[in-house]
């Protein structure tokens, strides 16, 4: 059942053109940053244990990548705290944008997209530059917290429902475009977490290969 139907931000319809030709010329930084929000989803749950603000089992952390070749999906799962569809309004749909002109103002003065990305928490949305469709399935570390789901096609308009996770964490699907069929290949994910993922406090797994510290 889908409880709300909205669009991200009036200021966003200029956005998505710019993340996905000019922001990120270097298309394998979605898998960097996806991972590297896995992680501090995971970490700010460790965190709250240690401040006594989280009670619950923290169990193994761990991010998993999959790979569906047939279904063209790459999923990034997490452990971590999770987001609450509050949360996911919060921090996916009103993009840190007081407009898209100051965008591009500061764009130009940046020296590479790593500061950009940094500066505007885009790391999700780069997500949009392989994929024509991102899911993401979540369930929040929060007692009572009910799971939620939210669907966007690369518009800005997007569907928020109840979720289906059962655990804490969070899922993020994301349905590769035709432009990029190549990240399907194992050995192309394999050789970016390998150059990204060694030095992670946390462990990536994918297919059977872990990678850690």
């Amino acid at each position: 059942m889908v409880q709300e139907k909205g669009t991200i931000s009036i200021h966003t319809e200029n956005i998505f053109p710019i993340i996905k030709k000019f922001l990120y010329s270097d298309h394998e930084i979605f898998l960097r940053e996806l991972v590297s929000n896995a992680v501090d989803a995971i970490q700010k749950a460790k965190r709250l244990v240690s401040l006594g603000q989280f009670n619950g089992e923290l169990g193994e952390p761990l991010v998993q990548v999959k790979l569906d070749k047939d279904a063209k999906t790459i999923t990034i799962s997490d452990n971590g705290i999770g987001m609450t569809a509050e949360e996911i309004k919060k921090y996916i749909n009103q993009v840190a944008f007081s407009g898209a002109s100051e965008f591009l103002e500061k764009f130009k003065e940046a020296k590479d997209a790593h500061e950009i990305i940094g500066q505007f928490g885009l790391g999700f949305y780069s997500a949009f530059m392989v994929a024509d469709k991102v899911e993401i399935q979540t369930l929040s570390y929060q007692q009572g917290a009910e799971a939620a789901s939210w669907v966007c096609d690369g518009s800005t308009t997007f569907e928020l429902s109840e979720g289906n996770r059962t655990e804490r964490g969070t899922d993020i699907f994301l349905y590769i475009n035709e432009e990029n069929t190549d990240f399907l290949e194992e050995y192309k994910l394999q050789s970016i977490l390998d150059k990204y993922a060694k030095f992670l406090p946390v462990p990536v797994q994918f297919g059977t290969k872990k990678e850690s510290e």
